[in-house]
């Protein structure tokens, strides 16, 4: 079932996104896939099993940008894990996950209380996440998260902002700790207070 359940570029399922690169393939079982039209995978990317990849809110919505989620090429998403696409998510190539990310570009509001929030929805936020970066397990990637290139974010943190190239971010939400530069190697930040809190 493995096997024969997997998705890949020469798979009837595989060619219905909008690219499937070259040696990729999104494991068996899958959880929800659907618009994958608006979905474009590089070359030799692996996507672990129970994946949520979809692209507008149901299946058969004509979306306002094409591709919504573009994955890049020797990528690995890990197994549970789920992107949610509105209006732009860019992972770029190389990008490794851990097991249970989710990465979104569009949120739930609460403006007003006498509507259920279910029923509140925010202005989609392009997500972008750069060449060569790390999410450890359990990571929250939100709308309007700009990572840069060769970021390495800590395991559970919830990443709402910008994080720069070349650093290492932690924590709810997530803040850098520790920058690399070629001048002057690695620095570690103000991340904790004198009293040990963040």
């Amino acid at each position: 079932m493995q096997t024969y359940g997997a998705i890949g570029p020469t798979t009837h399922k595989g060619r219905e996104f909008g690219r499937f690169g070259s040696g990729s393939i999104i494991c068996f079982p899958q959880t929800t896939i659907f618009n994958e039209q608006y979905i474009h995978i590089g070359s030799s990317t692996m996507i672990g099993s129970h994946i949520a990849l979809s692209a507008g809110m149901m299946p058969g919505q004509e979306c306002l940008t094409n591709p919504v989620v573009r994955i890049g090429d020797r990528c690995l998403i890990g197994r549970g894990s789920g992107i949610v696409g509105h209006f732009s998510i860019d992972i770029g190539n190389d990008v490794w996950t851990g097991h249970h990310v989710y990465i979104t570009d569009q949120n739930h509001g609460y403006e007003n209380v006498d509507i259920p929030i279910s029923q509140q929805t925010q202005m989609e936020r392009a997500v972008s996440i750069g060449d060569g970066s790390w999410l450890g397990a359990g990571t929250v990637v939100l709308p309007g998260a700009q990572i840069g290139k060769h970021v390495a974010v800590g395991a559970n943190s919830v990443v709402t902002g910008a994080l720069p190239d070349y650093c290492v971010a932690v924590g709810v939400p997530a803040r850098v700790i520790k920058q690399y530069s070629k001048e002057s190697g690695w620095v570690a930040s103000n991340y904790f207070n004198e009293d040990g809190s963040n």
